[in-house]
């Protein structure tokens, strides 16, 4: 989704007299250029952002599920192709690593009142981005299907595969869902189970990968049982795909991001019926671990380095008022806001039982992204049957080691 705005004054009366929005920023100049991931709630950011255009300030916006691809070269170019980079907890790091994005603590003096001290990212003593959200990936379940079955809600995996397993017996063929495309996706469900089982990713103080063990081979053998309740198709399914399918009717157990809650169970969702039966609890437990099986992550906005300071400033402004909280009024199930003001609802259910839960943070750490990138690259063959869960581990290491040693983060 793209869009622009450069708005003169007449334009602007033009809009906000047909009932459309634009806001005085106190920007006098300069140009916002917005990339994003493309989901409901960063609409919203974006949308009241963009409210900040005027006859000198310049907003457009690119929202696009290809932006981790997308951000690192785009900042690298001088000037950078965007001002405004929004991150999730992993998809900042390249962009620390490569010296891309600015200290936003002068700003944050000037302009920060209306902060909480939680969304406040600190990297080395310096404020480099600003989170406004929480989310994490949970159970997604219908409570109709289950109560006409007798099933209790799943605690643990044990507990998911019996329901499951009740659910194929009478007659759901594929009962379970979740994102497995290869790639990202399959990786992060990877991340969720292991850190789920308590295990290190790495050796203490070392890039050294250490999952090659019995807690990565239980996570491994989990992920291929679950694909015995799910369609053959697994490997299309993303947060998109999975969502269709839901509303269909076609699967009652799936494991999914918080931050498509709302969608699921809106207003405008397409099975009224099924949207009013379906309801969010933490993510199971792994074997006799009582952690949600979850990657805890926040959403925020980073400022581009290589820009100039006026465009820097107008950046963080318009972010500013899109993440004021006035964006909570008719936004509030969007998401799990980590706004002043923030009242949970429904939709949020998920996400706050796995915070309460105590799920861990996906891990924040230079070289988390190249073992993304190893994980989503090698494990679908042990998925598909092809090789075993050793196997599967030692090619995940290979890749790693390769990508790290040639980052420099191994010798």
């Amino acid at each position: 989704m793209n869009f622009r705005i450069k708005a003169s004054v007449a334009a602007a009366a033009l809009i906000a007299s047909a009932g459309g929005a634009w806001a005085d920023c106190g920007i006098e100049s300069g140009s916002v250029r917005i990339l994003s991931n493309d989901f409901p709630a960063l609409s919203a950011v974006n949308g009241r952002a963009a409210e900040c255009a005027s006859d000198t300030v310049e907003v457009t916006v690119n929202q696009t599920t290809e932006h981790s691809n997308i951000q690192v070269p785009a900042l690298s170019a001088d000037p950078a192709t965007y001002t405004v980079a929004v991150v999730a907890t992993s998809s900042i790091v390249p962009l620390l690593s490569d010296d891309l994005i600015r200290p936003l603590d002068v700003y944050v003096e000037k302009w920060g009142d209306q902060l909480l001290d939680s969304q406040k990212i600190a990297v080395g003593g310096k404020t480099m981005a600003i989170a406004f959200m929480a989310n994490a990936q949970h159970l997604f379940y219908r409570k109709d299907v289950l109560e006409e079955h007798g099933i209790a809600v799943p605690k643990t995996y044990d507990e998911l595969f019996a329901a499951a397993e009740k659910l194929q017996q009478e007659g759901w063929k594929y009962p379970l869902s979740s994102n497995f495309m290869p790639g990202w996706n399959l990786a992060a469900e990877f991340v969720n189970l292991y850190l789920g089982t308590g295990g290190q990713f790495f050796a203490p103080g070392s890039a050294e990968l250490a999952i090659d063990n019995e807690d990565g081979i239980a996570v491994l053998e989990t992920m291929k049982k679950m694909t015995d309740y799910m369609n053959p198709d697994y490997v299309t399914y993303d947060s998109n795909a999975q969502t269709p399918i839901w509303e269909a009717g076609e699967v009652a157990l799936s494991i999914a991001w918080g931050s498509r809650a709302a969608n699921y169970i809106g207003a405008d969702a397409p099975d009224q019926e099924i949207a009013a039966n379906t309801a969010f609890a933490a993510a199971p437990t792994l074997g006799d671990g009582t952690t949600p099986t979850a990657a805890l992550w926040w959403d925020g906005f980073t400022i581009a380095k290589n820009i100039s300071d006026e465009d820097a400033e107008a950046s963080f402004r318009a972010m500013m008022h899109g993440i004021a909280p006035e964006v909570l009024e008719g936004n509030m199930d969007k998401a799990v806001w980590l706004i002043d003001g923030f009242e949970p609802t429904r939709a949020a259910d998920g996400v706050i039982a796995n915070l309460q839960g105590k799920a861990k943070p996906y891990p924040m750490l230079p070289y988390m992204g190249l073992l993304h990138v190893a994980l989503g690259d090698n494990l679908s063959e042990f998925l598909q049957g092809n090789e075993s869960a050793e196997q599967a581990l030692a090619d995940v290491k290979a890749a790693y080691t390769t990508a790290a040693t040639e980052a420099g983060f191994l010798n």
